[in-house]
Formats: C-alpha cells, structure tokens, sequence
C-alpha cells in the first residue's frame, strides 16, 4: 500500500472498522423544486469517510456530500441540471453512459467552455435509456473526482422488475494519510505510468461499510457503480449467487456471475439480482479478490433470524431493451485502435512484434517528453485534439482494439453504447452492450456500433491517471 492510517492495520481490518462508524448505504436524493429540474453544487466539504478513532476528511463534493445526491427520473423524462462552481478551479459535469446531445457531454473545451469559479452551467437532455448511470467532471478528473466530486443518476423503467428491496452502491477507494486526510500526491508519475492511483481505503456510498441485514427469502436489486480512479472490484458474493441482469445500464439476458466474481473497473456498473437463500443467522463475506494476494472483505451481509420468505420468488429477472440501433456487422465500416505505453510497454510491444526497436532509455524519455500512453502512437494533451477516426454517421462500425501495454485499461466511448463482440477472437457469451468495457494486457477486443449521435467524442481509459497521461482521442461523427 502507498498509505496506511495505521503501520500495523491492514487493509482487512480497516475495513471491518468500528461499528460505530454508522451505515454507508443510504444516499441522498436531489430533491427537485420543480418536476425534472435539479442544482448541483460542486464546492468543498468535510466527510467522515474514515470510521472512529479517525476524524472527518477534508473532499470536494456535490451538495456538502459524497457521493453527490442521487438523481432519479424515470425513461424519457427531460432532465434540467445547473451546475454551480464553487471551487477555486474550473470544472465541468459529465453524464457518463447517458447517450445526451454532444453540446451536453460536459467536456471542458471540446464540448463546452469549463465553467469557470463562481459561474453556472445549465445542463438539458432527456433520459432516452433506462439504467443506473453516474455523473462526474471531466475537468482535471484525476483529482476533482479522487476528491469525491461524482453521484449517482438512475433512471427507471417505466415497469420495474419486482423486488422486495433495490440498493445503490457506489464503490470508491481512497488514498488517505494517517490523519485521514486525502493524500494530496495526485498527478504522480508512477501512479501515471503503472496501474494509476489506488487508494487504502476503500468506500460504499462515501463510508466505510458497516455489515448490512438481510433477510432469508429477500430479493435485493442491487445497482454497482465504480467511481474509483483506478481500482478494479472482483466481487465474490460467496453462496449467494447473484444474476447479471444489466451491464453499463443496459439490460442482459439475466446470467449468473462469470467465474463467481463480479469484474467492474472503473466507471464500470452492473446491476444484480440477489436472492437471499442463506439460512437465517449466517453472516456472507462479500470479498474483493482482483489482487488474489490482498483480498478482503468489502462488507459482511448478516441474515435476521427471521426470514421473510421459506423459497426464492419466483418473480422474472428480465428487463425491457433499450432502443438502441443494432449495428450491420457485415455491412460495418472496420477500425482499428493500438493502445501503447506506461511501464513495461515495450516489453510488452516487442512480445507482440509492434516495438519500433527503442531500448528502455528511449521509451522513458519517450515517456516524460510526449506522454506516457498513446492511443495509435499518439499521447493526447489536453482536450483540443484533432479527431483519430472520423465515422460515417448512421452507419455501422467495428473497432477492433489491441492493448499492447501491461496493464488493465477500461476504455470509454462517448455519446453511444457498443456490443462487446469477442475477446481475442473468441465471440461474446451475450454480446453485451456496454459503453467503458475493461481490456486486460495483452488483449484484443471487438465493439460495435451504429455511429448516430452527432459530434466530437471523447475516447478514452477511465483508469484516470491514463487518461491525465495520454490514453484519451477524439472520435468524431459526421
């Protein structure tokens, strides 16, 4: 770990933490005067992300709190958001995975000016597609949302699948100093060229969790955000056995967890169906285990003695489709994305017979003078770029993407959602549609999609700190 609160607690035992540290999974609404119509205000606060002895941390944060109020609407209804900044910096709001009109993306400079201290911005679309979203500037992000700027936002079906109760979870890590404030290391070159800033301690909904109550017989629809800079959650729910049933807000055909464990990197979110079919008075470990050698135990959910129910209802897990725009994958147009760069990128080039011949010298100095990581050999500054493809509008398109790097990147498109077709050859089990799908080193992954929301979009890895350090293009539509 970079930082530890205390030299000889783990990570397992801080997050088992104190009972007295209160529930993290209640959040607030943004409640609105007028039907539709929201302010968020972006502006410093204190929060006690930390449970007792440690005191609160100094954040930044929507509406005094983290994460920012949860925004709910139901399916089409037209969404009105000013944003007021009261930081000492510029910022903007993006809708990540909302498929909203270009000039409402939130991108500082190529969608929008920044909104700059003391101004507002009005933010107006409607809410064409049913799913749990989230929102977050797009303005020095690494930062402004590693110091907690970033909520919820759903979207309901217009008929929901029964349940007897529905959870939001936003998952988030913190990089904390033994004082509990935020460690203000961000922008760090190591953290930029190897897997990006991981914290010590890791949130649901802006507090280290207390166990939750659950009863036998209970149907719970959880909803999963991954707000983190650059931690990735495999999710083990031990006996339970929990039901994909939408991916990025999309709905899937209900399936049960790959391998048992739930994969979201950042900016990622499913939503689950879970049946309590534990016996009463049994405590569950739900356990982070993408680092085999450091799991722990994200929370423990405790069953009542009392159960609700003797079996499992039977209700339907299904949710109704999106109406997004299949793509033709035999009419598409055919792209094709390199992504290079960060610690061990030429070893990694070199295996796969992409290096250009640079010793290790050559690729730190390429490092430090034009970028760290590149997207087809091009490390972006800023967010005036030139766009890297430009797609037919209306019209279907594959990209077919390499990481040639030795690290996890979740890649991002804006303004549309993608089928995930195969990985490294090998078709989807459920061609999801997803809009951030997580690459490992090494691996090759096929998208597609109907290219029918005008503009300039941003492209990108959500793990931040790649971002920051080159990893991000333009895509433009026309």
């Amino acid at each position: 770990m970079r930082s530890a609160l205390s030299p000889t607690l783990s990570r397992r035992g801080f997050l088992a933490g104190s009972a007295a540290s209160g529930t993290a999974f209640a959040l607030r609404p943004a409640w609105a005067d007028t039907p539709g119509i929201f302010t968020l205000r972006a502006a410093p606060g204190r929060a006690r992300l930390a449970p007792y002895p440690w005191g609160e941390s100094d954040i930044w944060c929507y509406g005094g709190t983290v994460p920012g109020p949860e925004i709910r609407v139901r399916q089409g209804a037209r969404l009105r958001i000013v944003v007021d900044n009261a930081l000492a910096e510029d910022t903007t709001v993006h809708w990540h995975g909302l498929r909203v009109p270009n000039a409402m993306d939130g991108v500082p400079h190529l969608t929008q000016p920044p909104i700059v201290p003391g101004e507002s911005f009005v933010y107006e679309f409607d809410a064409v597609d049913a799913g749990t979203f989230w929102y977050h500037p797009h303005q020095r992000s690494f930062e402004q949302v590693g110091r907690g700027l970033y909520g919820p936002l759903i979207v309901e079906e217009a008929t929901p699948p029964r349940v007897d109760r529905e959870l939001v979870w936003v998952l988030d890590d913190w990089r904390l100093t033994q004082d509990a404030s935020i460690a203000a290391d961000f922008g760090d070159f190591h953290d930029m060229s190897h897997g990006g800033r991981l914290g010590n301690t890791v949130t649901i909904n802006g507090r280290v969790p207390d166990a939750m109550p659950v009863r036998a017989g209970e149907r719970i629809r959880l909803r999963l955000i991954n707000s983190a800079n650059a931690r990735i959650f495999a999710l083990d729910f031990g006996n339970l056995a929990p039901q994909v049933i939408a991916l990025d807000g999309q709905p899937v055909a209900p399936h049960s967890v790959p391998g048992g464990r739930l994969v979201l990197g950042p900016a990622m979110r499913a939503d689950l169906m879970i049946d309590v079919t534990t016996e009463p008075g049994a405590t569950v470990s739900v356990i982070d285990r993408f680092f085999a050698k450091d799991a722990y135990a994200l929370v423990d959910l405790t069953v009542a003695e009392t159960p609700l129910r003797d079996a499992q209802p039977d209700w339907s897990m299904d949710l109704a489709p999106n109406h997004l725009p299949e793509p033709n994958i035999g009419r598409a147009h055919r792209h094709e994305v390199t992504f290079t760069g960060g610690m061990m990128g030429g070893m990694v080039e070199r295996k796969m017979g992409l290096s250009n011949g640079r010793g290790m010298r050559g690729m730190m100095n390429r490092m430090h003078d034009s970028g760290i990581w590149f997207v087809n050999g091009v490390a972006a500054e800023g967010h005036i770029l030139d766009p890297m493809l430009t797609l037919e509008r209306d019209a279907s398109h594959v990209i077919a993407m390499t990481n040639a790097t030795a690290f996890h990147h979740p890649i991002h498109l804006h303004g549309h959602s993608f089928r995930v077709l195969s990985r490294d050859g090998t078709p989807t089990a459920h061609r999801e549609w997803q809009d951030t799908v997580l690459m490992a080193p090494r691996e090759r992954v096929e998208i597609a999609f109907v290219a029918d929301n005008p503009g300039d979009w941003m492209f990108h890895c959500h793990i931040l700190e790649h971002q920051a350090g080159g990893m991000m293009g333009v895509i433009r539509v026309a």
